[in-house]
C-alpha cells in the first residue's frame, strides 16, 4: 500500500476516511472560528452533543452548516446513565438519520472520567439496536477488550483528563491496548497540542478526537492545521518503525575500512 495512502486513511465500521483527525464543535469563540479550524483540521469526522444543541428547525443551526459537508458523529455527552445514554443515542438517530454514536457516560462532574458500570450495558446495548457505537472509555485494556468484544466499532481511551491538555499520561496502557485488541483506537481527551497527537499515533492509535485543545488555544485554525500535521507525522512514523533505544551510543558512521592516520 502506497505510504501516504496508508497514512490518511482511517477505516471505522467498513467506512473509509481520508483523515484520522476527528474534531469537536464547542468552546470556539465564534462560529466563523469553529468552521475556519475544522477546515484547517482537514477532519472529515465531525462531533457533536446532542444534548447541547437544538435539534428543532428554525434558523441555521449546526446541523445545517455542517451536515452536508462531513460525517456527524453525535454524542451523549453530559450523560450520566445508561438509561440518559441510550435515549440519547435514540433522539439522534432518529434527528440526523444516523446510526453512529460517541458513547459517554461519565461518572462524575469534577474529573469528568468514564463510568464503566454504566458504559458497559450503555454500549451493549445500543449495540443490539443497530448503532455504530464508537464509546469514550478509560485507558484500561481489560474494559477496551470487552468493549471490542460486545460488538463496538472503535475504542476510545482517554489520554488525560477531559479538556485538562496534559498530554499522553499512561503509553504504556495505550500500547497494551494496541497489542490486545484489532479495532481502532481513537485517543479522546486530554491531548494538548500537536506533539502529544503525534505520540499517540507513534503508539500504533488510529487517530484522534479532541476539541479544547484547538477551540481553546490562542490561535484555533494554527493550531487545528498544528494537530493535523502531528497526526500525520505521528502516523508516518510508527508505519516506518523507530530505531531501537540504547543505553550506550552506535556510530553513525561505520569504521571499517577508515584511513588509518
Amino acid at each position: 500500500m502506497d505510504a501516504k495512502v496508508a497514512t490518511k486513511q482511517l477505516t471505522i465500521a467498513g467506512k473509509t476516511f481520508s483523515s484520522r483527525f476527528l474534531i469537536g464543535t464547542s468552546r470556539y469563540p465564534n462560529q466563523q472560528v469553529m468552521l475556519d479550524a475544522i477546515d484547517a483540521s482537514g477532519a472529515e469526522i465531525v462531533t457533536v452533543a446532542v444534548r447541547r444543541v437544538s435539534l428543532d428547525g428554525g434558523g441555521e443551526g449546526l446541523f445545517d452548516l455542517l451536515g452536508d459537508r462531513f460525517h456527524l458523529l453525535p454524542n451523549t455527552a453530559g450523560c450520566f446513565t445508561a438509561r440518559d445514554a441510550v435515549v440519547t443515542a435514540e433522539l439522534a438517530r432518529e434527528a440526523l438519520e444516523t446510526n453512529w454514536v460517541k458513547l459517554e457516560v461519565i461518572g462524575d462532574e469534577e474529573t469528568l472520567f468514564p463510568d464503566v458500570e454504566q458504559l458497559l450495558p450503555a454500549a451493549a446495548g445500543l449495540v443490539k439496536k443497530g448503532f455504530i457505537v464508537l464509546p469514550y472509555c478509560n485507558d484500561d485494556p481489560v474494559t477496551c477488550k470487552k468493549l471490542e468484544d460486545m460488538g463496538c466499532a472503535a475504542v476510545m481511551p482517554l489520554a488525560a483528563p477531559i479538556g485538562s491538555g496534559m498530554g499522553i499520561r499512561n503509553p504504556y496502557n495505550l500500547r497494551i491496548i494496541r497489542e490486545q485488541i484489532s479495532l481502532p483506537i481513537i485517543v479522546d481527551a486530554g491531548v494538548g497540542t500537536a506533539s502529544d497527537a503525534a505520540v499517540a499515533l507513534e503508539l500504533g492509535c488510529d487517530g484522534i478526537l479532541l476539541n479544547t485543545a484547538v477551540a481553546g488555544a490562542r490561535d484555533p485554525v494554527k493550531m487545528a492545521r498544528a494537530m493535523r500535521l502531528g497526526i500525520e507525522a505521528g502516523r508516518l512514523a510508527y508505519e516506518a518503525g523507530r530505531i531501537p533505544r540504547k543505553l550506550y551510543a552506535t556510530a553513525s558512521t561505520p569504521t571499517e575500512g577508515a584511513i588509518e592516520l
